[in-house]
C-alpha cells in the first residue's frame, strides 16, 4: 500500500477540528484507502475500534443507509458514549439529500466527521448551501510521479519510469498489475466507464454517451491547447453529430464535477485581470488518455505540461494560463507565499526554441521566480534569473 503522505498529514492536521473533513476526487484515486490509512494512525494512536464507525456507501450491504434518517439513526446509535467518535461515510454522494443528516450529526460535539465524495456537483453546491464554514476539503489526485517512482523502490533511471507513469497510468491500483498493458486497459475502461455512465450521465440524466465520449476524446486530444465550447460544437458538428455549444457547456460542467478533466483560466498579467475566454483543459491521468485515443497524436511537451499542472495543483497552487501581451506563459502559480512563472517544454536544446520559451518570461517586471522545466537531462542553467530545470527532478522536489 503506498502511504499518500501529502493527504495523511493533512488529515492529522483536521483531525479533532470543529469541521467536517471532505475528501474529493476522482473516482480510484484512493479517497478509500487513505481513510483506512488515516483509521490505522487512529488507531495506532489509542482509539479503539469501537470509537470508529466506517460505512461504505458504495457497498450493496449498506444500500439500506442511502436513506439519510437510517444513516443517521445508525451513525447516533454506534457513537461511543464517552469520548470522540470518529466517522467516515465513503462515496456520500450515494445518500440523496445528505447535507441536512451531516449538518445534524455536525451538532454533536463527540462526533469527528469524515467522508469522501467523487462528484463536486454535489458537493460543492448541497455542501455550500447546507455547511457554509464547516466544512473543509481535501482535494485529492492519483498518484504524483514522486510517489510512483518511490514505489519503485529507488531514483534510477527516472527518463524510463516517467515513460511507464504516463503510459500505464497513475492511478494507484495500478501499481499492482505487475504492468500488464492489457489488465492496466481494462482496468481503465472500467474507470472510464463508472465516471462516465455513473457520474456523468447521471448527473446529466438524458446525456447521450456517444456524444460524451465524442467530447472528451476532443478535450483529451487538446490538452495544453486553448479551446472554445464553439469550437467543439463547430467540430463535431461537421463531422456529422449536431451539436450546440450550450449542450457542450453542460457537458464539459459534467466532466470537471467528476474530476476526469480539469479546467485552467487564462490571466492577463499586465493588466492583472481574469480572461474569459480560450481555457485550457488537462486530463486527470495521462494513462486515461492514451486508453482513449492510442498513442497518436501524442505531443510529449504537453504531456510534460498535463504532469506539471497537476504536480502544481498537488502542491497547493492556484494555476493559471499567462497572458504577457501577445505571449503566453504555461502556468502562473499563486499561494501564499506569492507567483511563479513556469514555461514547460520538452526540449530546449534548440537555441530558436530556448529563445522562445524565454522571451515571454523576460518580459516580465517583477522579481518572482521565473523557470523553464523540460525533459533535458542537462544541468541547471540560470538565464538573468530565469532558472532552466530538469522537470523530473523538479517533481521529485529537488529544486
Amino acid at each position: 500500500m503506498i502511504e499518500r503522505k501529502e493527504y495523511l498529514d493533512a488529515l492529522k492536521r483536521w483531525r479533532d477540528k470543529r469541521v467536517i473533513k471532505v475528501i474529493t476526487g476522482i473516482r480510484r484515486c484512493g479517497k478509500s484507502t487513505l481513510m483506512e490509512l488515516f483509521q490505522e494512525e487512529l488507531r495506532s494512536s489509542g482509539v479503539t475500534a469501537e470509537q470508529i464507525i466506517s460505512i461504505n456507501l458504495e457497498d450493496f450491504d449498506c444500500i439500506e443507509l442511502r436513506d439519510p434518517v437510517k444513516l443517521h439513526s445508525a451513525i447516533v446509535e454506534r457513537a461511543s458514549p464517552t469520548g470522540k467518535t470518529y466517522v467516515f461515510l465513503d462515496e456520500i454522494q450515494n445518500v440523496r439529500d445528505f447535507p441536512p443528516m451531516i449538518d445534524s450529526l455536525f451538532l454533536r460535539k463527540n462526533l469527528d466527521l469524515y467522508m469522501t465524495g467523487s462528484n463536486a456537483y454535489m458537493l460543492s453546491g448541497e455542501l455550500a448551501t447546507h455547511l457554509s464554514g464547516r466544512y473543509v476539503t481535501i482535494d485529492m489526485l492519483p498518484l504524483s510521479f514522486a510517489e510512483y517512482v518511490q514505489w519503485t523502490g529507488n531514483t534510477y533511471d527516472l527518463g524510463r519510469k516517467y515513460r511507464e507513469y504516463i503510459e500505464t497510468s497513475s492511478f494507484p491500483y495500478v501499481t499492482e498489475l505487475d504492468n500488464n498493458r492489457k489488465a492496466i486497459e481494462e482496468y481503465l475502461s472500467g474507470i472510464y466507464h463508472t465516471v462516465v455512465l455513473k457520474d456523468v450521465v447521471g448527473r446529466l440524466k438524458k446525456a447521450d454517451p456517444m456524444i460524451l465520449e465524442s467530447i472528451l476524446r476532443f478535450v483529451y486530444s487538446s490538452i495544453g491547447s486553448p479551446i472554445s465550447t464553439k469550437k467543439i460544437a463547430d467540430t463535431l458538428t461537421s463531422e456529422g453529430r449536431k451539436l450546440d455549444v450550450r449542450t457542450v457547456e453542460r457537458y464539459l460542467s459534467a466532466f470537471l464535477d467528476s474530476y476526469i478533466v480539469y479546467q485552467v483560466k487564462r490571466y492577463d498579467i499586465r493588466g492583472k485581470q481574469h480572461l474569459k475566454t480560450l481555457e485550457k483543459y488537462y486530463a486527470v491521468d495521462i494513462g486515461l488518455r492514451f486508453f482513449m485515443l492510442g498513442h497518436q497524436q501524442a505531443d510529449i511537451g504537453h504531456l510534460l505540461e498535463n504532469v506539471i499542472y497537476l504536480e502544481l495543483l498537488r502542491r497547493g497552487y492556484d494555476v493559471f494560463i499567462g497572458k504577457m501581451d501577445e505571449f503566453e506563459i504555461d502556468f502562473v502559480a499563486v499561494d501564499q507565499s506569492g507567483t511563479t512563472y513556469i514555461q514547460v517544454a520538452a526540449s530546449v536544446r534548440d537555441e530558436a526554441t530556448l529563445r522562445r520559451e524565454l522571451r515571454p518570461l523576460q518580459r516580465i517586471d517583477n522579481h518572482y521566480p521565473k523557470m523553464i522545466l523540460t525533459l533535458d537531462d542537462d544541468p541547471a542553467a540560470d538565464y538573468e534569473g530565469i532558472r532552466r530545470i530538469n522537470a523530473l527532478e523538479w517533481l521529485l522536489d529537488k529544486h
